[in-house]
């Protein structure tokens, strides 16, 4: 799974390159307009979300690995935003609206399609609360790409990526998960 997200970032990366006119720098730029008290409404919806979702489905899994592995969590945590975040970003927002915003509708209908396109890149996790998850992230972190920068769509995109892993939502969300259903 790694493997096919470093490949697939490394094409980004030689894509914004070669489509030229990129400003590399707002990558690093942004960091004073992250929108932290959003920040902090996305990490509670998400844990909110997270504990119904795993409270109906998959009881057994909440907070799993705080209770299990908490220096694997701690490991997540630390390695998620980097290594999975960080690349997803590069790919789904500042390549994609650096190469494609010209031809996309403008208004909310541009963050959907972002945000369908992210969804569907996690098809291969079989799941409906994976896809519905990604969709609404998805959203959320175009809007913040597009209104505050790389920055600010990374740090909600790492925050609700390692709650979704706290609360127990990584039962779907890691590629051990990556079984066909039939």
């Amino acid at each position: 799974m790694f493997t096919a997200l470093f490949a697939s970032t490394l094409v980004g990366i030689g894509l914004l390159w070669r489509t030229g006119g990129f400003e590399w720098r707002s990558l690093v730029r942004g960091w004073r307009r992250v929108p932290w008290a959003e920040v902090a409404l996305v990490a509670a919806a998400v844990l909110v979300t997270g504990l119904i979702v795993i409270s109906v489905l998959r009881p057994a899994a909440l907070f799993s690995l705080l209770r299990t592995q908490p220096a694997f969590m701690a490991l997540i945590w630390l390695l998620y935003p980097f290594l999975s975040a960080l690349p997803q970003e590069l790919v789904f927002r500042a390549l994609f609206f650096h190469r494609y915003r010209a031809l996309l509708p403008r208004g909310p209908a541009m963050l959907w399609i972002n945000a369908a396109i992210f969804s569907l890149a996690h098809l291969m996790y079989w799941s409906p609360v994976v896809l519905a998850m990604t969709l609404v992230g998805g959203f959320l972190f175009a809007r913040a790409y597009l209104s505050r920068g790389f920055p600010a769509a990374w740090v909600l995109h790492a925050v609700a990526g390692n709650v979704i892993f706290a609360v127990g939502l990584g039962a779907w969300f890691y590629s051990g998960a990556v079984v066909r259903p039939f």
